[in-house]
């Protein structure tokens, strides 16, 4: 990773469409919430004003009961004929409203407290699932891109950050609003004059926290980007283990965790270096405030008014400025932890929207029909394809299916197999050309029902974590137990699951680690035989099963293709050789079609590689050798 890990930032692209991102949250998410948001916003200003009571109250009593300067009034609030004459009266009545109010006031605080958590957890929650749903409809060249790990700070990370703010950053920003707006009106109130001399420090607080907000912003974006990297780094090597043990590289691994992981304490730190130098000084100012009040209300006290000042200041009174400028001063101070939470959630918010704004999805009209498969036939016409501009993967590609018929694709690695049976499955989108089903273009139906009509069979089998059960009857989830284990049985999976210790009920791990390599790939036949699907795409199928379980699995798989249409990806030849279609892939375009008569009579690419099988390497001509050298060679070349 380079120094500056903002230029590294895989979603920087993404995050710099995004304007304004706190305010589109909450204009898309806060009208959902405005009930909660009522709650709390009202259960905070009741809080926080009946928490003022108590110390106004304090002043009160002081003047009026204990030193007896000035009469027992509770301003306009109160009628006076119905206060208490005596001192006694006064004291009790005091007493209940002190008490009063902080009983009224707990309740208030829990009132809000429920309203700040509630939105914070309902806006969390709609934001992570809207993200994630927004994600899963990306196309495959978005994710081919992206590492696990960095998704997963988004998901996580970024919208935990999110929801530290909705919920402490907001429930801290109302009290302090309120408490500085209700403590300055009754300041103002008692002695206006007194009121500006407290609140002489407050532009100052303003001005300092702004140029705080303007340093620690860039530093927030560069922290949540290395937070993906590292979450990245270590997904990557924790689904990799095996390979590091066998490799014995647990040492450079090691030093990458160990680069990673200062890169995110690196850029932590800088936040932190950043924060810790912002808030002593911010509270020193607020202390000074609070110091120039102090020093002018008892100069007031026991010299008189200073200079200009003209209003009369009881004891009672200077106890309540002392006591509200410490109660709104240092929550001042505090302003900064808010617009510190604030740059954090803002930096996660517009990562997270960045996210849900990408473009690459694939285009489907709102009314889309389902693809209707009757006859299951397959035409692909003149199809072109490039995951970028620079290259392009697949050229002119021309051939059909009929229903029924086995079509099998082979070439050398990277001459586009895949991706052809990928724009079938709508992964990516053609750049020109078109690929029909029974005459219908796949670009012109909903994409869920292009993919409820075809069986995948990918090559790099994937297990989730759960039951051996639930594995198989994934994407079939009403299926009974008799169904799951017919297809068990016909993808020669159900005497080892039987073996398993718990059988179907048997936990596979997380992505089918406690599986063998041919047992995940019979579970993954298994899966798609249970859908029963119009078309079926077998994606190297039977890679890693040994020779005897690859025969048992072909006889089954030969049975299930027998009524429809089926592609097949095979390196290895003996298995597609029946196959009513073969296509001979190279470097994105079809060299030769035919049957595996045709194409070893024709004794062109497919007649070689099938003698490279054979073991006839010594027979092959030596432009087939050099060919497959600089294709082998452009392989590596790209990898690196």
């Amino acid at each position: 990773m380079s120094a500056d890990t903002l230029e590294d930032d895989p979603f920087e692209e993404q995050r710099k469409r995004v304007d304004d991102s706190m305010q589109r949250l909450f204009r898309r998410y806060g009208r959902e919430n405005s009930f909660e948001y009522g709650v709390a916003i009202g259960g905070s200003i009741a809080a926080r004003l009946l928490d003022l009571i108590p110390t106004l109250m304090l002043g009160v009593a002081i003047d009026a009961i204990f030193v007896q300067t000035h009469e027992f009034t509770l301003g306009p609030f109160v009628p006076q004929h119905v206060l208490p004459e005596t001192q006694e009266g006064q004291f009790v009545l005091t007493l209940i409203i002190i008490g009063g109010a902080f009983g009224l006031g707990a309740v208030f605080h829990w009132i809000r407290n429920w309203g700040w958590n509630a939105s914070a957890q309902n806006i969390t929650h709609d934001v992570r699932v809207d993200t994630y749903e927004s994600m899963a409809r990306l196309n495959m060249e978005f994710f081919s891109g992206k590492q696990t790990g960095e998704l997963m700070s988004i998901l996580s990370n970024d919208v935990n950050q999110l929801e530290r703010f909705l919920n402490d950053g907001l429930n801290s920003a109302s009290r302090l609003l309120v408490m500085i707006v209700g403590i300055a009106g009754v300041l103002f109130y008692l002695n206006w004059q007194l009121a500006l001399v407290a609140l002489l420090v407050a532009p100052l607080i303003a001005g300092f926290t702004y140029g705080f907000i303007a340093i620690i912003r860039p530093k927030y974006l560069k922290l949540r980007s290395t937070v993906g990297a590292l979450n990245s780094r270590l997904e990557n090597n924790l689904s990799g283990i095996q390979v590091i043990k066998s490799s014995n590289t647990e040492r450079y691994e090691d030093d990458r965790v160990r680069d990673a992981s200062y890169e995110y304490f690196d850029a932590q730190w800088d936040a932190i270096w950043t924060r810790i130098k912002f808030f002593p000084t911010l509270q020193l100012i607020s202390g000074v405030g609070f110091v120039i009040t102090f020093l002018v209300g008892g100069y007031w006290l026991i010299v008189g008014p200073p200079g200009p000042m003209t209003q009369e200041l009881s004891v009672g009174i200077f106890t309540v400025f002392v006591l509200y400028t410490q109660q709104m001063i240092w929550p001042m101070a505090q302003f900064g932890q808010i617009i510190n939470m604030y740059q954090r959630a803002e930096a996660s918010t517009a990562r997270v929207f960045g996210l849900m704004d990408e473009s690459t999805k694939l285009e489907e009209a709102a009314e889309a029909p389902d693809l209707e498969v009757s006859d299951g036939r397959v035409v692909y016409e003149d199809v072109s394809f490039s995951y970028d501009e620079d290259e392009e993967i697949l050229s002119d590609i021309d051939f059909e299916v009929d229903g029924g018929e086995t079509c099998a694709l082979v070439g050398p690695t990277g001459a586009g197999k895949s991706t052809v049976l990928k724009l079938l499955l709508r992964m990516y989108d053609v750049d020109r050309g078109r690929i029909t089903v029974d005459g219908t273009d796949v670009r012109n139906v909903n994409i869920q029902s292009i993919r409820r009509s075809m069986g995948y069979v990918s090559q790099s089998t994937f297990l989730f974590y759960g039951t051996v059960r639930e594995n198989i009857a994934y994407g079939s989830f009403d299926a009974s137990d008799e169904e799951i284990i017919e297809a068990a049985k016909a993808a020669e999976a159900h005497e080892f699951i039987l073996e398993l210790p718990d059988g179907y009920d048997t936990m596979v791990g997380e992505r089918g680690v406690k599986l063998s390599g041919g047992q995940r790939q019979r579970l993954s036949i298994a899966r798609a035989i249970l859908e029963d699907p119009e078309i079926l795409i077998l994606d190297e199928a039977t890679s890693d099963v040994d020779t005897e379980t690859e025969m048992l699995i072909q006889r089954s798989l030969n049975q299930l293709s027998s009524d429809r249409t089926t592609f097949a990806i095979a390196h290895r030849l003996s298995t597609i050789k029946d196959a009513d279609q073969i296509l001979v892939l190279d470097e994105g375009g079809i060299v030769e079609r035919g049957t595996h008569e045709e194409l070893l009579a024709a004794e062109g690419l497919y007649a070689h590689l099938w003698g490279v099988q054979a073991g006839e390497i010594d027979e092959l001509p030596q432009e087939f050798i050099e060919r497959a050298a600089r294709r082998t060679a452009r392989r590596e070349t790209q990898l690196d």
